[in-house]
């Protein structure tokens, strides 16, 4: 393994999928990151099963596999590993490097959490956008109602017909004597 990569930001964030609504990172790539073989971060997840539950780790049914390669930049299922991969949500992240005990795993499991942090501001972001955008629809749609109010009554003004009036004012009556 490299001891000496060194794995920035958007490498991390390249690896981080959304799979049945959750974000998680494929075992193979946190192996990698955490410099140690696939096979003994398979092995020590087996040897401690309990901090594992569902919602920090699951393993990928096929359906999910072929679309993982089939929508990223895998070459084969092969390259996920002989097997189904398992894939871990942020806090299984966490709890991998608590199990797999390195130096190298405490620093990447802080470098990957950082980055699905700046993930969720950047959603929180995102839905501040929106409803900022839904207020200004708002406001325009009132406008446009506004306007075409306007010009309804501007038209009513533009095609009423001339007749005389009678004349605004005060009138003196005169009588004649």
């Amino acid at each position: 393994m490299e001891t000496n990569m060194i794995i920035t930001e958007e490498h991390i964030s390249d690896k981080i999928y959304l799979i049945r609504g959750v974000k998680v990172m494929l075992d193979r790539d946190l192996a990698v990151m955490y410099d140690v073989e696939a096979r003994r971060l398979r092995q020590q997840i087996k040897r401690n099963a309990e901090r594992f539950p569902s919602h920090f780790m699951f393993q990928l049914n096929e359906d999910e596999a072929n679309f993982l390669v089939s929508q990223n930049v895998i070459p084969s299922i092969k390259h996920l590993g002989g097997s189904l991969p398992l894939v871990f949500s942020e806090h299984g992240i966490l709890m991998l490097a608590n199990v797999i005990k390195s130096q190298r795993a405490i620093a990447m499991s802080i470098k990957i959490i950082e980055v699905f942090v700046k993930f969720r501001e950047m959603l929180i972001t995102h839905k501040d956008l929106l409803l900022k955008f839904e207020r200004l629809e708002t406001l325009v749609v009132q406008h446009d109602d506004d306007i075409r109010a306007l010009f309804n009554a501007l038209k009513q003004l533009i095609y009423q017909k001339n007749e005389p009036r009678e004349p605004v004012g005060f009138k003196l009556n005169h009588k004649e004597n």
